[in-house]
C-alpha cells in the first residue's frame, strides 16, 4: 500500500475535481459516509450519544456529515464548534447549512465548561478539528478540550489523522488525540504510519472516497508500507553453495557478539556460507558458540581489532564471496577505521556497512558515492546523524526526508534503523517497515539484521528485494521472540534463535503472516 504526503493527498484531491469530475462535495460526503460506517460497525449507531468536535477547514466538513448521519440513523448528537461557524467555506460551509436545518444541538466551545461534561457523557467521540495540515503548536482551547478526549475513555474516531499529529511527520505538535479508530482518506499520511503519530491512530482504516486507481497507484508517489516479495524456493538437488558465501569483516577484542551474531544469522536466515573474517585471538571463543561459520583469522593491533595489513587478504576474500559485511564491532582503533576506509573503493561486491564501519566511512563519503557496485547503509538515528551531519532531533523529526536526500546523495541504500525502520533508495523510494517492537532496542539487535539481509540476497533475491524481506523478516523474528518471552528482557539471542521460525511462517502462510501480524490498516 502507498503513503501520501500531505501534499500529494491534496494534489489528488484537486486532480480529482478538476480532470475527473468528482466535486468536492462528493469527496466530502464520501468521506464522511466512511467514517459513519466505521462508527457503525464498530460500537453501533442507534440511540447513542455522539460528540463531533469541529474545526473550520475541509476536516470539520467531514465531520459535519458525519453528524449528518449519525443523526440520520438515530442517534443523539451533539457537535462543538471550536470555530467561529463564519470561517467555515466551500463544501464545508454548505454542510453547515444543511446540518443547521436539522434538530441537532451545536455549541460553541470557548472554556473547558463548554466541553467536559458533554465529552464525559457522550457514547464516542468524533474527532474533526484539525485534519492533516496542521504545522502549528496545540494550545489554547485546542489543547484542553484534546486533554479531556483523551481522559474520557470515551470510544474516540479520528477524521483523517488525530488532530494534533503531523500529517507528514507523525509529530505530537504539542498534544494530540489518542484515537481508537481513524479513517484516512486518498492513502494513509506519513504521519499515520510513523511513530508517534502510528500509535495515536489505533485501527486505522482508507477508504478511497471514489479517486480511481490512477490516482492512489501512481508512480510519483514512492513511499509505500514494506511488504516483502515471495521467498525464492529451496529445491531438493542444492548443496550450501547455492545459497551464498557471505563475509563478514567484523569484531574485536571489546565486542564479541556483534560479529557472532552477524555472521550466525546469515546462516539462522537460510545462508549458505558464512565466512568470519575477525581478529585471531577472537575466533576460538566465537566458535565455541557458533562452530557453523567458517572463520577465517586476522592479524590484529595492540588493541585487539583488525589490523592495516590484512587489506589484501581481505579483498581476495571479497573478491570469492557474494556480499561482503563491514563493520560490525569492528572498534574505533584509528588503524582499523583507515582500513575500512581503504576497503570500501576496492570491494567488487555489494557491500553492507554497518556500525563501526559507518562510523568509518562518514568523514569521506566521496567514496560510497564513486562505488561502482550496490552500497547498503543500516544506520540508528546516531549513525545518521554521522552521514548527513545533522542532529539527531531533526533527524527523528522528519525522518523520511533526511532519508530520501542522503540515498539519493550518496547513490546507496539506507535502512534507516528505528520504529518504525524506514529502507531508502538512491531514487528516493522509501518503505516503511511495520515488523519489529520496542523489545528489539537491544544490543546486538542490528547485527542479526545484516546477517539476515545477506542471506535473503544469497537465497535469491534482488538485492532490492532482499533488503525489504530482510528487514521484514528481522522484525517478525523479534516480534515472535516477544510473544514468546515477552519484550522486557530480550536479547540478540532471542531474534536469532526466532529467524527459523520467522523463515517457516514466511514461507508458508506470507499473506496470513501479514494479516494477523501487521495487518493494521484495513481498506474500506
Amino acid at each position: 500500500m502507498k503513503i501520501g504526503t500531505v501534499a500529494q493527498t491534496r494534489n489528488m484531491d484537486r486532480r480529482a475535481t478538476e480532470e475527473l469530475g468528482l466535486q468536492g462535495d462528493i469527496l466530502m460526503e464520501n468521506a464522511g459516509g466512511a467514517v459513519h460506517y466505521i462508527i457503525s460497525q464498530k460500537i453501533g449507531v442507534r440511540n447513542k450519544k455522539f460528540v463531533v468536535l469541529c474545526g473550520s477547514g475541509n476536516n470539520a466538513g467531514d465531520g459535519l456529515v458525519v453528524a449528518r448521519k449519525l443523526h440520520s440513523d438515530g442517534a443523539e448528537v451533539t457537535i462543538l464548534l471550536m470555530e467561529n461557524k463564519d470561517r467555515f467555506k466551500g463544501e464545508a460551509k454548505n454542510n453547515f447549512t444543511r446540518i443547521s436545518h436539522l434538530p441537532i444541538e451545536i455549541l460553541q466551545a470557548t472554556s473547558a465548561s463548554d466541553f467536559r461534561t458533554v465529552i464525559l457523557n457522550a457514547d464516542a467521540v468524533v474527532d474533526a478539528i484539525f485534519g492533516t495540515g496542521l504545522t502549528r503548536e496545540v494550545t489554547g482551547v485546542y489543547r484542553n478540550v484534546i486533554q479531556v478526549i483523551n481522559e474520557s475513555n470515551t470510544a474516540t474516531f479520528s477524521v483523517d489523522i488525530p488532530s494534533g499529529i503531523n500529517g507528514d511527520t507523525g509529530e505530537i505538535m504539542g498534544t494530540a488525540v489518542k484515537a481508537d479508530y481513524t479513517v484516512t482518506f486518498g492513502l494513509p499520511k506519513i504521519g499515520n504510519i510513523l511513530y508517534p503519530g502510528y500509535a495515536h491512530c489505533g485501527e486505522l482504516f482508507v477508504s478511497h472516497i471514489s479517486f480511481p486507481p490512477s490516482l492512489y497507484n501512481s508512480d510519483s508517489i514512492t513511499i509505500e508500507i514494506n511488504n516483502p516479495p515471495e521467498l525464492p524456493k529451496r529445491y531438493d538437488d542444492t548443496h550450501k553453495g547455492n545459497y551464498g558465501r557471505a563475509l563478514f569483516i567484523a569484531g574485536s577484542s571489546n565486542y564479541l557478539g556483534a560479529p557472532y551474531f552477524a555472521a550466525m544469522s546469515f546462516l539462522k536466515s537460510g545462508g549458505g556460507l558464512s565466512y568470519l573474517a575477525a581478529p585471531q585471538s577472537i575466533c576460538s571463543f566465537i566458535a565455541s558458540k557458533g562452530a557453523e561459520i567458517i572463520f577465517m583469522p586476522q592479524t590484529e593491533t595492540s588493541s585487539g581489532s583488525i589490523a592495516g595489513q590484512n587489506k589484501e587478504a581481505l579483498l581476495e576474500l571479497a573478491r570469492k564471496s557474494d556480499i561482503v559485511i563491514l563493520g560490525p564491532g569492528l572498534s574505533l582503533n584509528e588503524e582499523t577505521q583507515e582500513l575500512v576506509r581503504k576497503l570500501v573503493p576496492d570491494i567488487t561486491k555489494p557491500l553492507l556497512i554497518d556500525g563501526d564501519g559507518i562510523t568509518a566511512i562518514a568523514p569521506e563519503q566521496d567514496m560510497i558515492k564513486s562505488r561502482k557496485h550496490p552500497t547498503i547503509l543500516t544506520p540508528h538515528t546516531g549513525e545518521m546523524s554521522r552521514i548527513t551531519k545533522l542532529e539527531t532531533n531533526d533527524i527523528s523529526h522528519n525522518r523520511i526526508d533526511v532519508l530520501q536526500q542522503a540515498a539519493s546523495k550518496l547513490n546507496a541504500i539506507i535502512v534507516l534503523k528505528g520504529a518504525h525502520s524506514l529502507i531508502g533508495y538512491p531514487d528516493k523510494s522509501v518503505a516503511i517497515n511495520l515488523s519489529g517492537n520496542p523489545g528489539m532496542a537491544t544490543a546486538g539487535s542490528g547485527d542479526t539484521l545484516t546477517g539476515t539481509i545477506a542471506a535473503m540476497f544469497c537465497l535469491g533475491l534482488p538485492l532490492n528485494d532482499a533488503i525489504r524481506t530482510g528487514v521484514f523478516l528481522h522484525g517478525f523474528a523479534g516480534d515472535l521472540a516477544a510473544a514468546a518471552t515477552g519484550q522486557d528482557g530480550m536479547t540478540a539471542r532471542d531474534i536469532l534463535e526466532r529467524l527459523p521460525q520467522a523463515m517457516k511462517h514466511l514461507r508458508e502462510e506470507q499473506a496470513h503472516v501479514g494479516q494477523n501480524y501487521y495487518q493494521r490498516i484495513f481498506t474500506i
